[in-house]
């Protein structure tokens, strides 16, 4: 058996087809800069043409949302800073487009594999498949079609790009296995979209497996078997049967409330990045965004987005979730996430340095342009702000100076804006959770980012594989912070959620709900399974699994307890 991640679930049995690219062999030539500026630009003139078909289909048969990826992908082929790059290479260098080009996408793509944020990270795949597709032009090659396959298969590949999962054919295709790609890229959101069950990051695969080999996988737990005996297949079988109940149960969860059986309800919200992400949100009936990570807005781009832009970005969001709350992290940028436009600098521990509240703090023009933009955008709908990176009670003071400095400054101007803004802060760093019981008397609510406070609280990089065995959700010093972060703050009647990953894990949820959670948010696809592991719980059986768990002391211990 094999493992992987999983991006789509379902369970499948069947045939193999293994799609070998052709590797694109990009060689180095003398050439002038007129010839290579105009070929350069016929392959983006034909790649744009293609994508907008792309766009054109997949709004007919996937809907808007869908059809945005590639609106994406036409943003990155106009990219203005790709083209200058390219372009000044091949001046430079008098070398030919392909050359010029592969090493500026090289370089972009290395920038974003680097980045701790897994959606950022993914991005990596659109600049791959957007670059690939005009190295395909420029060097006259043609890319595998998968729109007509013979019969029924599992599709292998390296890698697969968003394009060819929108084109599949989809009466052949039962699924699809690759080497590379993780549960956040647009291929992985695609197969989801498309109910077609896929795992990714397989590393080998593509070695291990030929044509025609009988393939059984899961697609919920990232297994794969190859050439399974009928006692595996009978396996199989027997979980595609219940996958397809818990389908059908999960569909019986939508507009429940997740209410535990002693009647503790606890809000089930959505993490989005962009507006396209409400279509998944409504889909899986989220009550609200708990995080929506406003950074998509400024990166990609060669300057800061205007307040206009941002006020019209905000207030798309606003108006889509019809009534319901959104919670709006304010710039989270530094660390793994740099603007071309923005010097940060280079640091040596960017985790700890320079970035998210304490940019915003010395860059106050950048962090009025975006409370501006929001106030303005708060006259559409309910919409509470986040800060993010908050280790101290002066960071949260001088943020409220400047937040009641504008709002002066609209009323002097007659400009609209709703008085009922909530003001909450991200609890991810150990000195802030220590402490919240202080700062819960000046804002209205707090979000703990897990990701960032595992991260701070065991001083481990997640990055590094070394020791990642370190980054434990079932650490017990990590979980006593929660529990006390949870504990102050509803000594203060102020709401408190949780972000990060750990939010949706399974066996966490009973321990969350007993500690006194009033809000999960995760990606929309958990919100209708953890809605049914919270409807089937009593929360003062949860309060006894707290005592319990406070009396261990290894996160081995915890794990035992919890599972």
């Amino acid at each position: 058996m094999i493992k992987g991640t999983s991006a789509s679930p379902g369970v499948v049995i069947g045939s193999a087809l293994l799609i070998n690219e052709e590797e694109l062999v990009i060689l180095k030539f003398i050439s002038t800069f007129e010839l290579e500026e105009a070929r350069l630009g016929q392959a983006i003139a034909s790649a744009k043409l293609e994508l907008n078909v792309l766009r054109e289909s997949t709004h007919k048969t996937l809907g808007e949302d869908k059809a945005q990826i590639f609106e994406a992908h036409i943003m990155i082929l106009e990219d203005p800073e790709l083209l200058k790059q390219t372009l000044t290479i091949i001046r430079r260098e008098s070398v030919n487009a392909e050359f010029a080009l592969n090493t500026v996408a090289n370089q972009f793509i290395a920038v974003f594999e680097t980045m701790d944020d897994e959606y950022l990270r993914e991005r990596a795949s659109d600049i791959r498949d957007v670059t690939s597709r005009l190295l395909y032009t420029l060097l006259k090659k043609k890319k595998v079609s998968l729109g007509n396959l013979n019969g029924p298969v599992i599709l292998i590949a390296h890698d697969l790009t968003p394009s060819q999962t929108a084109s599949m054919d989809r009466a052949n295709v039962l699924g699809f296995l690759t080497d590379i790609g993780g549960k956040t890229s647009h291929t992985a959101i695609m197969a989801r979209t498309l109910e077609i069950p896929a795992i990714v990051g397989l590393g080998n695969i593509t070695q291990k497996i030929k044509d025609g080999d009988q393939i059984a996988f899961d697609g919920e737990t990232g297994e794969v078997t190859i050439n399974p005996t009928a006692e595996q297949i009978e396996f199989y079988n027997n979980r595609h049967n219940a996958f397809l109940e818990m389908k059908h149960e999960l569909g019986r969860m939508i507009g429940l409330e997740s209410k535990t059986l002693d009647g503790f309800h606890i809000e089930l919200a959505a993490n989005i990045g962009t507006p396209k992400d409400l279509d998944a949100l409504h889909r899986n009936d989220a009550e609200a965004v708990g995080l929506y990570r406003t950074e998509f807005l400024f990166m990609d781009r060669t300057s800061m987005p205007t307040e206009e832009e941002q006020y019209q970005a905000y207030t798309e969001v606003v108006l889509g979730l019809k009534g319901k709350n959104c919670i709006i992290r304010t710039l989270d940028i530094g660390g793994d996430k740099k603007l071309s436009y923005l010097n940060i600098g280079e640091e040596a521990n960017p985790f700890l340095g320079y970035r998210a509240i304490r940019i915003c703090l010395k860059e106050p023009e950048l962090f009025k342009t975006q409370l501006l933009a929001l106030l303005r955008a708060s006259v559409h709908g309910p919409l509470s702000i986040m800060f993010p990176m908050i280790s101290s009670l002066e960071e949260i003071l001088a943020v409220k100076k400047i937040w009641n400095e504008l709002k002066k400054e609209l009323d002097n101007k007659n400009v609209p804006y709703s008085h009922n803004i909530q003001l909450g802060i991200m609890i991810e760093i150990p000195s802030a959770a220590i402490i919240s019981d202080i700062l819960a008397d000046h804002v209205d609510f707090f979000s703990i980012g897990t990701n960032d406070l595992t991260q701070y609280t065991c001083a481990v990089d997640r990055m590094n594989e070394k020791i990642e065995y370190l980054y434990n959700p079932y650490n017990p010093g990590l979980l006593r912070l929660i529990h006390m972060t949870i504990k102050n703050a509803r000594a203060k009647n102020k709401m408190v959620g949780i972000c990060g990953s750990m939010a949706h894990q399974k066996d966490l949820v009973p321990l969350f709900v007993g500690m006194g959670i009033s809000e999960l948010s995760m990606s929309a696809m958990h919100v209708l399974s953890t809605r049914k592991i919270i409807r089937g719980l009593k929360k003062s059986e949860c309060e006894k699994l707290v005592e319990k768990f406070l009396k261990l002391g290894t996160a081995d211990e915890v794990k035992a307890l919890l599972n």
